[in-house]
């Protein structure tokens, strides 16, 4: 017993580790940018905008501008960081992960079927409320000729010990419906090839905003899924212990909270050329 926590704990400060690695390496390209090759120059910002600047303090805009180059690189930061704690839990991770197989005809048909059902409601019914179990038994039923059907998951996982592979749709906190739609289409094309590539897919979100499962309430991916029931959701913790092992989300969490301030300072320091406030390093990811 002690020899498995002794290995569980090696495996979490390693996937503390790798974490930290990938986040400073997108951290130091951001300051690079701003610091060095597109930094806010005050004086061609006063050029292109007089009536900005002579109304809003030029600090305003400088934030703005960092906001901009952080954001843009760090838009597939969730798939990059997914990927490093399946490699280093499951064995390897992908992003971008093509999959193909055959589907039946008419298991392609109740797909779109069951998606239309849910974005669209025939006037004077009720909303039809997603319910994973259901659609899946009912698009299963039906068979067809075979289709050739290619899908491209946002991070595939697969364990070294087991054989098993997963396929996760990771998307932001709040996605928006559209893209819920494209991924449940995804995952019920995968569930629905013969013979099944793999062995389960999800959609997935890196954290809860709201804390608790039970307490999601964004209301856009709940057109597609119950996003509190649905068993193919995995929210915050339940998504990195399923693709890095258990105690993953401690080590993600931990991982941030080490090196933000750090950064937080310098962006204090070196950017907006001002001392840290003595809260600085107070906010932390939980």
């Amino acid at each position: 017993m002690e020899d498995n926590d002794a290995m569980a704990a090696d495996r979490r400060a390693s996937v503390k580790v790798a974490i930290q690695a990938v986040i400073s390496a997108m951290m130091d390209r951001v300051m690079e940018k701003v610091l060095v090759k597109d930094p806010f120059l005050v004086d061609q910002h006063r050029a292109k905008r007089p009536l900005y600047a002579a109304l809003v303090p030029d600090e305003v805009f400088k934030g703005s501008h960092f906001e901009r180059r952080f954001v843009t690189p760090f838009g597939t930061a969730w798939e990059v960081l997914a990927r490093t704690a399946a490699e280093q839990g499951l064995g390897f991770g992908a992003v971008g992960y093509e999959i193909s197989g055959t589907v039946g005809a008419e298991r392609l048909r109740r797909i779109m079927e069951t998606l239309n059902r849910l974005e669209h409601t025939a006037r004077g019914t009720a909303r039809t409320k997603p319910d994973w179990n259901k659609e899946l038994s009912y698009i299963l039923a039906g068979k067809g000729n075979a289709v050739p059907v290619t899908v491209i998951c946002d991070v595939y996982a697969k364990s070294k010990k087991t054989g098993e592979s997963y396929a996760f749709e990771l998307k932001a906190p709040l996605p928006n419906s559209d893209q819920t739609k494209v991924s449940k289409e995804k995952m019920l094309k995968l569930y629905s090839m013969e013979p099944r590539q793999v062995t389960a897919a999800y959609y997935a979100l890196p954290y809860n905003p709201y804390g608790r499962r039970e307490d999601y309430a964004w209301s856009f991916p709940a057109r597609w899924f119950n996003m509190r029931e649905d068993e193919v959701v995995l929210i915050g913790d339940e998504f990195w212990d399923k693709i890095g092992g258990r105690g993953t989300y401690k080590s993600f969490i931990a991982a941030v909270n080490e090196i933000g301030p750090k950064y937080r300072e310098r962006i204090y320091r070196e950017y907006l050329g001002i001392e840290p406030p003595d809260e600085a390093s107070a906010t932390t990811l939980k």
